[in-house]
């Protein structure tokens, strides 16, 4: 079973989604035959590279709100995260262009499977929502990260300073989105039937699971029981025609 995750590493509710979902699936009995993707989805796909500005000054203007309104969001917004056991920066974050991180995300794919996207991922994560150091405009921090998840640093350097690699990936990506509907994210799309919109409760997640494993759809073997039907080869040889 395939599930899809369309995210922004600058989306809160995209990372403390992801955990819940994880805590779903770690306790789903066929964890071992589910595949996930991490699709692309920004923001703000406008916004330059090197356009960088305070979370709480850009918060408080984008929903029209005072700068402590904008704080309170940010703590109840940590408060979510520390329930999780994710660690949550409510002050002294910064905000940018993510198009970037997303290319890497294709790279790590490409290069390591699941695995390495998924440890990309919880890397940036971490490195934009609990760490000080900005991960916007700054290539050798993708660098470093991308090391950190086990991939080849020259490799990600070079990528980042291609504009054009993985660029077509994330659009397509972002073009899907919008095809299946997902108008923010988090978005997960389970065996292209079933979707979940928003950091849901890990019990959603349980119960997504579930009903998209209980839907998946059987195989059925048609025969056809006459003496020159059903001849087939396999691993031992082909079946001997008997006339």
């Amino acid at each position: 079973m395939r599930v899809e995750i369309w995210s922004d590493i600058a989306c809160p509710w995209c990372y403390v989604g992801k955990a819940r979902f994880e805590k779903a699936l770690r306790a789903f009995p066929h964890q071992e035959a589910v595949e996930v993707i991490h699709r692309s989805f920004e923001l703000d796909p406008n916004r330059p590279k090197g356009d960088t500005a305070p979370v709480i000054p850009m918060l408080a203007q984008k929903y029209g709100m005072t700068e402590t309104q904008a704080r309170e969001a940010e703590q109840r917004l940590g408060e979510n995260a520390a329930a999780e056991g994710l660690a949550y920066r409510t002050e002294g974050r910064d905000h940018g262009n993510t198009f970037d991180m997303h290319r890497l995300l294709h790279f790590a794919r490409e290069q390591g499977g699941q695995d390495a996207q998924d440890r990309l991922i919880g890397a940036l994560y971490r490195a934009n929502f609990a760490e000080e150091r900005s991960v916007f405009d700054d290539d050798e921090r993708l660098t470093a990260l991308a090391a950190e998840a086990g991939l080849d640093a020259d490799a990600a350097r070079e990528i980042l300073a291609d504009p054009a690699a993985y660029a077509d990936a994330v659009r397509a990506d972002e073009r899907e989105a919008a095809e299946l509907g997902a108008n923010g994210v988090p978005f997960f799309v389970l065996d292209r039937k079933f979707g979940v919109s928003g950091a849901q409760p890990a019990e959603v997640f349980t119960q997504a699971l579930e009903q998209a494993w209980a839907a998946r759809s059987p195989l059925t073997v048609l025969t056809q029981d006459t003496p020159d039907g059903g001849q087939a080869c396999g691993p031992d040889g082909c079946a001997v025609p008997q006339s």
